[in-house]
């Protein structure tokens, strides 16, 4: 086990005057707030935490940091532990740090949707505040997931999606790569076992034929460099297995057919030198035009910088090169945490707030949105997206994720540009509002008063602040046109009985009704009634009992048919009484499945996938809050997808796997392809989610499967 001298001595050689009886302290008080704790291997629990404080001391964290990483379980895990301890113990900065990593899962919310979503919103709201809380949080991850073989195969399951969702995009984006890469690779080995063994396999077969390979191009590299009198470094490695499959199942290849699973470095002392590399490079082998990318002239938003290059090279096999200065590729490794100034008192310099700029532009942006879903997904495209770099008619850049829109480009400048965008010019040429920005064009926004943002942008905007800027107006817009038709109604409605709206209006008679609806004002009864939500007649029978009409046959009061809770096919509907209920085609929902109810005009109420492409979370008046009845559930038809080899007997072999789960297959088919490989799509009767996931392991156990997806 690491002890407290081998993480000072790391921390002595790059800080030789750091304050190591902090470290000492913090070690010594993990160890006794620990004491009586194991882990799931067995081992004493300060196993953990001393992992993670030799985690940052590699990374060259500040001592504040590397404390906080022996306490940060230790205010959650011991009872006796407090805030005031640790700040009468450590001091304001450390306490600040481990407060910041300690979890939240004590908060209880409605749904495991809206608890996500809520831990994530904390999450960067702490970040906000220190960044070091973050580069904590991923040196524990990458602790968890290397001793993850210990928990429950649910459990490894969860935490992998989680920290492939999560936390290898926010290492990514604070430019640590060598943390992107475990976490993704750890999660491929959890999340697709068979196909990670198979990856490994095929990598070890190849492994002397590749440093062969990369031995001969280092030398012939090495040579023309030095014969130019350029002093480089050049190192050739095998890509990480999580990025070659990635490419299996983005280009649909077999591991085969990926030529270019090796990437070369060149480190050189300058940037101009980064050119001159580039230049004899290209005249040792064609380049692929389309494969060159200039991350030194347009660096990431993550300060990525880098010449990217992918030439024909021997034996015609595709070779990527990837140039920079000794300085870049420290960034390039560490990101943010290369900057990090581990003496006292350090402030984030321009570089590094110019890094995290994308952070607070977050939260600026999801301030104002309240659906816990909504902000989840925003989060994943801020988190997830490739970039594509455009300027503006100044020259300045605007980073967009890929597939950006002139739309999405008008609201990076401000809102009120976006709000009014009716037209964009894309290098001087007009251009419709849902083109596709391109890497280096010039993008001119036109703007018009007139304009307002269209329900319709939704369908194809990219960025989270574009998307809920419209959903804002969208939702503003619908609630003053309902509360038009609502008062409309009403009008017509009181006329009827021979009562002034208006009077009733003014005398707070609205108001009371609002509050015994469970509304906070007389708009709100409006709006609900212009809706369809509630009807001028209810209002009227509150407002003036007297007027009542006996309903013949119904001994139940409105009121209390209004509180049922009916069920039908499984579902059951909050708020509603009599409601015809169907599942939507397009997503096929499971019981399991987070799902939404749409209220259709004639066709009752359409259940869908809370993530299926045809819910406009910008109408969400027309929504209603669902949930399953497992009681009640039957079995529901789902369509799945399986990419295998093109083997005899598979489809024996895969029919046989889905079987054994219980599962009956109602159709099936199959296409091959040239490369001696199968598509089979099985349409099957499932249980519910649960279900599902056990059909789709047994098929990821047949050998020659690689991929196995559930597809609408």
């Amino acid at each position: 086990m690491i002890r407290a001298n081998d993480i000072i001595d790391k921390v002595a050689d790059y800080y030789p005057s750091a304050d190591f009886d902090i470290i000492r302290k913090a070690y010594a008080y993990s160890a006794y707030a620990h004491r009586n704790q194991v882990r799931l291997s067995g081992e004493p629990y300060m196993v953990h935490p001393i992992e993670v404080a030799n985690i940052l001391a590699e990374m060259k964290m500040d001592v504040a940091s590397i404390a906080a990483g022996l306490l940060h379980d230790t205010l959650e895990d011991d009872p006796m532990t407090s805030i005031e301890d640790l700040n009468l113990r450590f001091g304001d900065e450390i306490t600040a740090l481990v407060e910041g990593l300690t979890k939240i899962n004590k908060i209880k919310f409605k749904s495991s949707r809206e608890h996500q979503a809520e831990n994530y919103r904390k999450m960067i709201l702490a970040m906000v505040k220190d960044i070091r809380i973050l580069i904590i949080k991923l040196a524990d991850r990458v602790h968890n997931m290397r001793t993850l073989d210990f928990q429950k195969s649910d459990r490894r399951q969860a935490i992998a999606q989680e920290t492939l969702d999560i936390y290898s995009p926010l290492a990514n984006r604070l430019g640590i790569s060598w943390i992107k890469q475990e976490l993704e690779d750890q999660s491929l080995r959890y999340l697709q076992p068979a196909i990670y063994r198979e990856l490994e396999d095929k990598v070890a077969r190849k492994e002397l034929e590749n440093r062969a390979f990369i031995e001969t191009i280092i030398k012939l590299v090495q040579r023309n460099l030095s014969h130019s009198g350029i002093n480089a470094q050049v190192s050739g490695r095998l890509k990480h297995f999580y990025s070659i499959y990635r490419k299996m199942v983005r280009r649909d290849i077999a591991f085969e057919q990926i030529y270019d699973i090796i990437a070369f470095r060149i480190l050189v002392a300058d940037k101009a030198e980064c050119y001159n590399v580039l230049g004899i490079i290209h005249t040792l082998w064609r380049p692929l035009p389309s494969r060159f990318k200039d991350f030194i002239g347009i660096p990431k938003a993550n300060m990525y910088q880098s010449l990217h290059t992918t030439v024909i090279g021997p034996d015609g096999r595709h070779v990527e090169f990837q140039i920079r200065t000794h300085e870049m590729h420290q960034i390039a490794e560490m990101g943010i945490a290369a900057h990090w100034h581990y003496k006292e008192g350090y402030q984030l310099d321009d570089h590094d707030r110019k890094q995290m700029d994308w952070l607070r532009q977050m939260i600026e942006w999801q301030q104002d949105v309240d659906n816990p879903g909504e902000f989840l997904d925003s989060v994943k495209i801020d988190l997830f997206s490739e970039a594509v770099y455009v300027f503006t008619p100044t020259g300045e850049v605007k980073e967009l994720p890929s597939g950006s829109t002139p739309i999405d480009m008008a609201y990076s400048i401000h809102s009120k540009v976006g709000d009014h965008c009716s037209g964009a010019k894309v290098n001087g040429k007009l251009v419709p509002l849902r083109y596709q920005l391109k890497n280096g064009e010039m993008v001119e926004i036109v703007t018009s008063t007139r304009q307002h943002p269209n329900k319709d942008w939704l369908a194809f905007v990219r960025t989270s602040k574009a998307r809920t800027k419209i959903r804002q107006w969208v939702k503003k817009e619908e609630e003053r046109r309902s509360i038009e038709l609502g008062r409309e109604l009403c009008e017509k409605a009181f006329s009827r009985v021979k009562q002034s709206f208006n009077q009733t209006l003014k005398s707070g008679k609205m108001q009371a009704a609002a509050e015994e609806f469970s509304l906070k004002h007389a708009e709100a009864l409006l709006a609900a009634i212009g809706r369809g939500k509630l009807s001028a007649r209810q209002v009227i029978n509150r407002i003036f009992p007297e007027l009542r009409k006996p309903q013949k046959g119904k001994g139940e009061k409105e009121d209390k048919k209004s509180a049922q809770k009916p069920v039908r096919d499984g579902i059951s509907i909050k708020d509603i009484d009599d409601v015809m209920v169907r599942f939507a085609k397009c997503c096929n929902p499971l019981p399991g499945d987070d799902v939404v109810g749409f209220i259709t005009r004639g066709r009752g109420l359409a259940i869908h996938r809370r993530n299926c492409r045809h819910v406009d979370h910008g109408n969400s008046e027309r929504y209603m809050d669902v949930s399953w009845n497992l009681e009640r559930s039957s079995s529901h038809l789902v369509k799945i997808k399986v990419m295998c080899e093109d083997a005899k007997g598979l489809l024996v072999a895969l029919g046989t796997a889905i079987s054994s789960q219980g599962a009956n297959i109602t159709s099936g088919s199959l296409k091959t392809t040239i490369d001696q490989k199968a598509h089979c799509y099985f349409e099957i009767q499932i249980k519910d989610l649960d279900h599902l996931k056990r059909v789709k392991m047994a098929l990821r156990g047949v050998k020659g499967v690689y991929q196995v997806a559930r597809i609408s």
